[in-house]
């Protein structure tokens, strides 16, 4: 058995329901993980990945999941079909999961000593003295600063990279021999994932284990992975050595992935063309406030003397990390927020205005928000979504209104039968574009458009940068382009704004900042976004 896998499916399917209302989420899958290597699961969202990941823990989220064929065997040992009392002393001892979205994945009432004791006190039987010091030994081994000080801390008090860390402490915490990440990384900014995925090497070169990584994210792959396998549609069409698959794709599914990511640049624009915002020195104060009185002790300077300039027809790139002040500063800009200092659109001074009067200017300052899902109403079908600023505006005719709809979504590449369907019945990639066809048919000129493209895959961020170049050109609107998404940010923006605790740091031309970045910071960001190993200790620290 010494050269035998640690980890062997072979023929996986997995089968949601049962009739013909079955859908088959994974179809005949088979692949071998060995001992120290790292495979690679790769695919756009719905291709399977996920579902043949948690199949291997037996953990599918519906009662209605079935295996008809297939087996997954562990060192030996057959887990399809074992008992719950095998299964536990599989998971979390010799097999841990990182899970996609750490926020939801803690225990938001539960501290973080609480949440990494509890697996060693149910696992290994430690005191919960002795687990309280092997989690400070595993807070420590995963880069948490000044770890005794966070062991109270709930997830919310964490930044979305801190989450993730505890949560691969808790998935180390009894040394497994394999470690599932699912997505680990989605979502993070370029800095934070960077540091993640240099933890999970080193972690994995300490304890020996084996790591089944899940993304969608080409880039990490070729970083992390020894080998993939490339799924579509529950399938596995093509796998084998990192190099190999991807320097010779054999598949055109491979062939379309590979060839997905947001290329090119924006439009040559004209430097003559009317501004339509200017902000001067604009600030978003948070108040501390403490004390049974609750009094104010000091602010957060979430944006902190902010000026900028757009003019018609161009796109703001706005970049920095999470915290930054990126969206406070697009929210504030729409008076969606309070904030001190100028905001002038299309020569209006929008601080002057009352509610009232700011209202028609309105529907000439859209925004996208990052999540369709949770923007766009469940109860709403597409049409009452997209038409509700049209009725709030009071533009047109019920008929009329209904054209606008129906254009607005040609424009975004849907067809006219998708107004009578509800969010839920779409993919990321199609409710986003529900999302933009709502701000558009109001026909704005200006688009703050908030991480537009964060967690969507590759060749869904393709399409939706294309769309928005496309209707730029179209109809000379301004986009300030929120994103920590640098390789999107060089796809769309003529100049870039780099904000670090809500002050500018850097700003030019897309070409000048992205080729001769001038700030440790800026080029910390360039280096974690385009060349993931040269983000070393010094970029690192300037980082955090």
């Amino acid at each position: 058995m010494s050269g035998a896998p640690l980890l062997a499916v072979r023929n996986l399917a997995v089968t949601f329901g049962a009739g013909e209302q079955a859908v088959q989420a994974v179809r005949g899958v088979s692949f071998d993980i060995n001992r120290g290597e790292t495979l690679a699961l790769v695919g756009e969202s719905g291709s399977g990945k996920s579902v043949t990941a948690l199949s291997v823990l037996q953990l599918l989220p519906y009662p209605s999941a079935s295996h008809p064929t297939g087996s997954i065997r562990f060192q030996g040992q057959e887990l399809v079909g074992a008992s719950t009392r095998e299964l536990l002393q599989v998971r979390g001892n010799r097999i841990s999961m990182i899970f996609q979205e750490p926020m939801t994945s803690l225990n938001p009432l539960h501290t973080i000593e609480r949440q990494v004791n509890e697996v060693l006190i149910l696992h290994k039987g430690l005191s919960r003295d002795a687990a309280r010091k092997r989690t400070l030994e595993l807070l420590d081994q995963v880069g948490i600063p000044e770890a005794a000080k966070r062991l109270d801390a709930y997830p919310h008090q964490l930044s979305g990279g801190q989450r993730q860390r505890v949560m691969i402490a808790m998935a180390l915490a009894n040394e497994p021999d394999l470690l599932i990440a699912d997505e680990p990384t989605t979502a993070l900014d370029v800095t934070i994932q960077a540091q993640i995925l240099k933890l999970l090497k080193s972690l994995q070169a300490r304890y020996g284990m084996a790591l089944l990584f899940i993304t969608h994210d080409l880039g990490i792959v070729r970083k992390m992975a020894d080998r993939v396998c490339v799924m579509t549609k529950g399938r596995i069409v093509e796998h084998g050595p990192v190099a190999d698959v991807f320097d010779h794709p054999q598949h055109s599914y491979t062939q379309h992935l590979l060839s997905a990511e947001p290329k090119g640049r924006p439009a040559d624009v004209d430097p003559a063309a009317p501004e339509i915002l200017r902000l001067d020195d604009l600030k978003v104060h948070f108040p501390i406030k403490r004390g049974v009185l609750r009094r104010t002790v000091g602010h957060v300077k979430a944006v902190d003397g902010v000026s900028i300039a757009l003019r018609e027809g161009h796109t703001i790139g706005l970049v920095g990390e999470s915290g930054s002040g990126k969206t406070t500063l697009g929210l504030a800009l729409l008076r969606l927020e309070r904030s001190e200092g100028g905001i002038h659109f299309d020569g209006q001074d929008l601080q002057a205005l009352s509610q009232r009067d700011l209202r028609p200017l309105r529907r000439q300052m859209q925004i996208v928000f990052q999540d369709p899902f949770s923007s766009l109403s469940p109860r709403m079908s597409v049409g009452e979504i997209i038409g509700e600023g049209l009725e709030v505006h009071r533009i047109g005719t019920h008929q009329e209104r209904q054209e606008m709809i129906v254009r607005a979504l040609g424009e975004v590449g849907l067809d006219a039968a998708a107004r009578d369907r509800y969010p839920h019945e779409f993919s990321g990639g199609q409710r986003q574009r529900i999302a933009i066809a709502r701000a558009l048919v109001l026909k704005p000129r200006l688009i703050v458009l908030d991480e537009p493209t964060s967690a969507l895959d590759m060749s869904v961020q393709a399409q939706i940068v294309d769309l928005l170049r496309d209707l730029q050109a179209r109809y000379r609107l301004a986009y300030l382009f929120i994103s920590h998404d640098l390789k999107v940010v060089r796809a769309l923006a003529d100049e870039v704004v780099v904000l670090r605790h809500g002050k500018v740091v850097e700003r030019g031309s897309a070409s000048q900042v992205f080729q001769a970045p001038q700030t440790p910071y800026t080029q910390a960001l360039i280096a974690a976004a385009f060349n993931l190993e040269a983000i070393g200790a010094d970029n690192r620290a300037v980082a955090t």
